[in-house]
């Protein structure tokens, strides 16, 4: 267990981590996008003196694996080992700089579950059940409902199982756990999963099945080698196993934990903000510091998976653009947390204005004129800084908080207030002048061109460490992994220094580099097998109180750790009913009532829900749809209507409406609409107008 005389060494420790990624699925970008946000905050941290350890990894093990091996005619550990391989093979050709990288079949993380299965035992949490009911293999997932029951996920017909099952207390820990969320409102980021994750722990929570009988490609249970471990507490398990836990050398357990950061996506909040801290708390561990959930990437407005064809792979983008133009986009396109989308039109456009057309050519026009006007050596300056030493605070700031497009945002606004100086002080005029005042000017305005080029890359350095390595020394300052940058300040740049050798750091995208993505991607995606795609999406069985048939908690949106996703109800509609902005997520033009009648059971399909307006923009580029943020007391979420003719943005903010909240997620204009909005057709043009209350009432209450 950590102790604080480990914690007080002579610089601060911060350990991070990512998801590990489920084999059975190559990586992409939904993977890169996790990882790449993890490195970057690990290369943060580095520079600000922390000693850093940053843990990622694969999750091997389960039936679908075995499965999977079998179809390909190899063991599942061989199977597994070559698609780890893939992942650990594009982790480093990113120059990724994870410190450690864990398999879930290595022995080290294999004793570490076997101690945490028995301490668990050991302190009684852990009892002997039996489970009856469904089960799809395809998605690790456990359906409820009788034989022949569909898979809510993938549509196919579940298999029927009934087997012994070890159970884990998970009831024991409702109190605690909501305790734990009260106190430390920080633990689960952003607010909208913290909000979530409660409403479904107030909810009640069920003893969870954490073994299985039915196959064995797993950890065996200790002492009872016919049950395996289940695969969640196996793979939640390894943020600590990777750490020595259960080991003879506890020492890096001790050293780093709590993480300080374990990032996930958001499909997968309820396993690490509940399960796992439940798992904590019974073996005698403190929990993570913080849990923080980033939203989906999305590609052609949906999940990427085989089915769609529009899986895009990391490997596309390093070929056409480099390594730094990928998550330069990533980090700065998609606001962490929130749902991003990705094409590769918005890549390109991102990279030749902001990396190609701003850094670069900042970088590019400022060295040459020190080149040119004096032989490369940095001239003596005699002005006041050129950049806002509060801005770089500010930078630091949203780096901290993960906030990395609002990093990128402001760093890119110094490009552009030093961009305009020099367009401004036309430094070449200055050079063309025989006199000494216009000498100083030049020497000036050059000098703080460069010095605020040091000071850019310097924050930049985290976001694209290829080329900020390679301005580095162009600047004369040799290897930047090498350089304290924990200071910033204005005046870094000595007088005096010599250039290094000049050369491009962002050439502008041919014009035929989308076209040229798309056909690599095309010819990948017919070259890739076709049983190691799917995204596996597993939800453990639950237990009741009754000690022979045990029922299932109810199907959420769940996924492997880390792979991007979309809602279980989003991936089973057909794309007709995914909603246009022909079709707005607002009853604004209701349909004419039909002969037939509905039962009461029909209508109590639709939730209706009270909520409060807290957030109302218009759509870019649309004269009908309003984006709503509506709040249900329990959850946030993002509604897309059809009322902008209707209601100005402004007049929603603070008004309670009636929405659908049950409906499935649908996407108009690329936003992601969760529910719909209730209203009235009124008139002969059917103009919206929205359904209220007299009286005053409570936000998240049900309409019956």
């Amino acid at each position: 267990m950590p102790t604080q005389q480990h914690k007080q060494s002579a610089r601060p420790t911060f350990f991070l981590s990512t998801p590990i990624y489920y084999v059975n699925a190559r990586p992409h970008l939904g993977h890169t996008y996790t990882t790449v946000a993890a490195d970057t905050l690990a290369r943060w941290k580095r520079m600000r003196g922390f000693d850093v350890h940053f843990l990622t990894g694969t999750d091997e093990h389960g039936q679908k694996i075995e499965r999977s091996a079998a179809k390909a005619g190899k063991t599942p550990q061989e199977f597994a080992a070559e698609v780890s391989g893939e992942f650990r093979s594009l982790w480093d050709r990113m120059g990724l700089t994870y410190d450690d990288y864990l398999r879930t079949t290595e022995d080290r993380h294999k004793k570490g579950v076997q101690f945490l299965f028995q301490e668990l035992q050991r302190r009684g949490f852990i009892y002997k059940g039996t489970y009856s009911g469904q089960y799809c293999v395809s998605d690790e997932l456990y359906v409820e409902g009788p034989p022949g029951t569909v898979c809510p996920d993938c549509g196919r017909v579940t298999e029927t199982v009934s087997e012994e099952n070890y159970f884990f207390k998970l009831s024991a820990f409702e109190r605690k756990l909501l305790e734990y969320y009260e106190e430390h409102p920080d633990f689960i980021r952003p607010e909208t999963r913290r909000n979530e994750v409660m409403a479904f722990v107030r909810g009640g929570l069920r003893d969870l099945s954490i073994s299985r009988t039915s196959f064995n490609w797993g950890i065996p249970v200790p002492g009872d080698p016919k049950h395996v471990i289940y695969v969640w507490m196996d793979a939640l398990a390894n943020y600590i196993t990777a750490l020595g836990y259960g080991s003879d050398d506890p020492s890096l357990l001790e050293k780093f934990w709590p993480a300080d950061v374990q990032l996930i996506g958001k499909e997968i909040s309820r396993f690490h903000c509940v399960y796992w801290p439940a798992f904590l708390l019974a073996a005698g561990l403190p929990l993570p510091k913080q849990i923080v959930a980033h939203g989906w990437l999305l590609f052609e407005q949906s999940k990427m998976s085989k089915s769609r064809g529009n899986i895009v792979r990391a490997e596309t983008v390093l070929d056409v653009l480099g390594t730094d133009a990928l998550r330069y986009f990533l980090l700065r396109e998609i606001v962490f947390g929130q749902d991003g989308s990705f094409s590769f039109d918005a890549l390109v456009q991102r990279y030749n204005s902001d990396l190609a057309n701003g850094y670069g050519n900042l970088v590019s026009r400022t060295l040459t004129m020190v080149a040119k006007y004096f032989d490369g050596w940095v001239p003596e300056p005699t002005v006041a800084p050129l950049v806002d030493l509060g801005t770089i605070g500010e930078i630091q700031g949203f780096y901290d908080a993960l906030d990395f497009s609002r990093a990128l945002e402001r760093i890119w606004d110094m490009v552009a207030v030093v961009d305009g100086t020099i367009t401004a002080r036309t430094p070449w005029k200055l050079a063309a002048q025989d006199d000494k005042a216009s000498r100083a000017a030049l020497a000036d305005v050059l000098y703080s061109a460069a010095e605020a080029v040091r000071i850019i890359t310097a924050l930049v350095y985290p976001v694209i460490p290829e080329a900020a390595a390679k301005v580095w020394k162009q600047l004369g300052l040799g290897d930047i992994t090498q350089a304290d940058l924990k200071n910033l300040r204005w005046g870094g740049l000595q007088a005096g220094t010599k250039l290094g050798e000049l050369g491009p750091v962002f050439p502008r995208a041919e014009k035929d580099a989308i076209e040229r993505m798309q056909e690599m991607e095309e010819k990948r995606q017919a070259s890739m097998p076709a049983n190691t795609h799917e995204e596996k999406q597993t939800t453990p069985q639950t237990a009741q109180p009754s000690p022979a048939i045990v029922e299932t908690a109810t199907p959420s949106k769940t996924t492997d750790p880390g792979s991007s996703a979309v809602s279980a109800a989003q991936a089973t509609t057909p794309e007709s009913q995914r909603g246009s902005e022909s079709q707005p997520a607002a009853m604004a033009s209701a349909p004419a009532p039909q002969s037939g009648k509905i039962s009461i059971e029909d209508f109590a399909k639709v939730e209706l829900r009270v909520a409060v307006v807290r957030v109302a923009e218009r759509v870019p580029k649309s004269d009908r749809l309003l984006r709503l943020e509506v709040d249900l007391g329990y959850e946030q979420r993002q509604i897309v209507a059809g009322i902008a003719e209707a209601y100005a943005p402004e007049s929603l903010i603070g008004r309670k409406v009636v929405i659908v909240a049950n409906l499935a997620p649908r996407k108009l204009r690329g936003l992601e609409s969760n529910g719909m909005i209730v209203a009235a057709s009124v008139g002969e043009k059917g103009t919206p107008v929205l359904a209220g209350f007299l009286e005053d009432v409570e936000i998240g209450a049900r309409l019956k």
